[in-house]
């Protein structure tokens, strides 16, 4: 199974950040549903050209968290998230890269207000298109 990860190189972003941001995304929107069997942690890794240790790392976080379930023999697969589980993943996913953007503009010297007015400009190049 091809799985839509998309990996920036020239990111700040460590590797296994971005895959496990992007996995976490494709479960909770239900792009990989419930019972989905993953690629075994080699086979993956070799799709992402990345390490094995870093795919193993993506698997054990998202099994933490309880978004994935792995069975001894057979594999790694999408375990069932409840509705609200779902929605509280989701709106914590939007509150990090919320956090992360305001964060980085008060390191650069941003005010409230000028953040304020980046986040509204944002929502409409986004929303209102």
């Amino acid at each position: 199974m091809k799985i839509p990860i998309q990996i920036n190189e020239n990111s700040a972003e460590p590797l296994y950040h971005q895959i496990e941001n992007q996995l976490r995304s494709l479960i909770i929107t239900g792009q990989l549903g419930e019972g989905t069997h993953l690629p075994s942690i080699r086979e993956f890794a070799g799709a992402l050209n990345c390490s094995v240790i870093t795919v193993r790392r993506v698997y054990q976080d998202l099994e933490n968290e309880g978004l994935l379930r792995t069975k001894q023999g057979t594999g790694t697969f999408v375990a069932q998230v409840e509705a609200g589980d779902r929605e509280n993943y989701r709106l914590k996913a939007a509150q990090e890269a919320m956090q992360a953007a305001v964060q980085s503009g008060k390191s650069v010297g941003c005010t409230e207000e000028e953040m304020e007015s980046l986040f509204r400009e944002v929502l409409k190049a986004i929303y209102v298109k």
